[in-house]
């Protein structure tokens, strides 16, 4: 242990969201490194760790069912426990974990992660909520040691939009590729529209939602299908399902596209699919982008805040198209399933987000040493 440091991480989560895959990944590899790591949650909520845990990994649920009406427990914890360290992640929990900590006469230091683009994650909100979160984060966020992002496009709007400093804001790239991934990755696929002889592939996958734009995928892909033989498979669930199967409709390609629902394990599909495309307006960074580049298949994007620019901004072959722009993004397609590049340059793409490389870049972003 590195002198029986204790990291508390509290996280309230839908279950499968960007926070969860988070959370899988890097609070038992900071348990690997040495600490002790407790992950606070609120009652039947996410997220859920893969077992078996690390020894000095432990679970505390709380017995609140939302996040607010935890404070009580929360207090409590911190004065027991006394960390050195208390991480959390999204607006409502960060705000939580700064009034607990306070509130609590403890010393740990706070880290607060956002995980979007944030003048873009509430620009749909109403003026007034827009108003009362901006603000409230503004005043709040200040008494934070630390606020993590997973980009520089979303540091840079977070100092901008909210009014922080930006040399107050640490970019730390997510661990999001880890053995697990590789083993998962490889499973086999058992997919028609997989075997040897059928027409390729296009990837999507997400919350079928607003931010994500499947939409655009679907017009773009419709702009390429008599010059491609290929199909379009967009893996996830979401509210926007019966609005994007309307669109497959209207365009005559109920043949060419398939909405599978959820899938568990989406790495077969990206290793197994001749392009994998991020459509989406906004995101903090695109997780399944960089998945799919350590799967080694060819990508395109739109150029959305924040992320995929920095990601695949030194790649060649021009795979980034403007967001919401259904003909801008068919052509970057076919430029790549065109000229495809090599596994490896794909790959290369993804290693700063390998689990040691972001296990270390969080413990140094939060003050603590690395294991010896």
């Amino acid at each position: 242990m590195v002198e029986s440091r204790r990291i508390a991480c509290f996280l309230a989560t839908s279950g499968h969201s960007g926070v969860d895959r988070l959370a899988k990944n890097l609070l038992p590899g900071m348990a690997d490194a040495g600490y002790q790591v407790d992950l606070l949650k609120i009652h039947n909520h996410g997220p859920e760790l893969n077992h078996p845990l690390p020894e000095n990994l432990r679970v505390v649920e709380f017995k609140a069912k939302h996040v607010y009406p935890a404070l009580p427990e929360l207090i409590r914890y911190l004065k027991q426990n006394r960390p050195e360290v208390l991480l959390s992640d999204k607006d409502r929990v960060n705000r939580t974990a700064l009034l607990a900590n306070a509130l609590s006469g403890n010393r740990a230091r706070v880290a607060v992660r956002s995980g979007t683009t944030v003048s873009k994650n509430l620009a749909s909100r109403s003026r007034f909520d827009r108003f009362v979160q901006r603000n409230s984060m503004r005043y709040l966020y200040r008494h934070a040691d630390t606020i993590l992002v997973p980009s520089q496009g979303a540091a840079d709007d977070f100092a901008d939009y909210i009014g922080v400093e930006r040399s107050r804001i640490e970019v730390v790239p997510s661990p999001i590729i880890t053995p697990r991934f590789y083993q998962r990755l490889n499973q086999p696929l058992d997919h028609p529209w997989f075997k040897p002889g059928e027409p390729r592939v296009i990837l999507g996958v997400g919350e079928l939602c607003r931010r994500k734009d499947f939409t655009t995928l679907i017009r773009a892909f419709a702009r390429l299908k008599d010059r491609y033989d290929c199909r379009l498979m967009i893996v996830g669930e979401g509210r926007a399902r019966e609005r994007l199967e309307a669109e497959v409709k209207k365009l005559g390609l109920e043949q060419r596209v398939s909405l599978p629902g959820f899938v568990d394990s989406p790495y077969p599909y990206m290793k197994a699919s001749a392009l994998f495309v991020l459509s989406s307006l906004w995101e903090g960074l695109g997780a399944v982008l960089v998945e799919a580049l350590a799967a080694g298949t060819p990508v395109a994007s739109t150029s959305c805040p924040s992320g995929p620019e920095e990601l695949l901004g030194d790649l060649p072959g021009e795979p980034l198209a403007p967001p919401g722009d259904p003909a801008a993004l068919a052509d970057a397609m076919a430029r790549q399933l065109d000229n495809p590049l090599p596994r490896e340059r794909l790959q290369a793409a993804a290693a700063p987000y390998m689990l040691e490389k972001s296990v270390a870049s969080y413990l140094k972003a939060i003050g603590l040493p690395q294991a010896e």
